[in-house]
């Protein structure tokens, strides 16, 4: 079954976090991902770039409307996500467990409702 961890946290401005902790948590991270990547359970896995660079996108009652930056205004934003393909609920939280993300973020563990793989919609 695949499950999504997702990063949520408060994004740091500029400069608030050191370049010698941005370089730690990046080798904790590649060593994260490595681990998922052997296990076999690791479909994908994004780190996304500050809400600020993002666009968002809506239709509504047929009016397109195309706008930068996000949607809405949090204390905290999707920093970051990584889809498992896991037996069940406990496998996919004792991963999230060992995300290094927990240090400063929360993650929210999220069951997938249909997947699409290999040109289907599955369940």
């Amino acid at each position: 079954m695949r499950y999504a961890l997702l990063l949520n946290n408060r994004e740091p401005a500029p400069g608030e976090i050191a370049a010698e902790a941005i370089t730690q948590m990046q080798e904790a991270f590649g060593v994260y991902a490595r681990a998922l990547e052997s296990a076999g359970v690791l479909v994908a896995a994004e780190i996304l770039r500050p809400g600020a660079q993002t666009v968002t996108v809506t239709r509504r009652d047929g009016e397109l409307a195309i706008q930068d930056g996000p949607f809405a205004e949090t204390k905290e934003a999707l920093a970051g996500v990584f889809v498992l393909d896991v037996p069940d609920r406990d496998a996919a939280v004792t991963w999230a467990e060992k995300c290094p993300a927990t240090q400063y973020a929360v993650i929210e563990v999220r069951a997938a409702a249909t997947s699409y793989v290999d040109g289907a919609w599955t369940a």
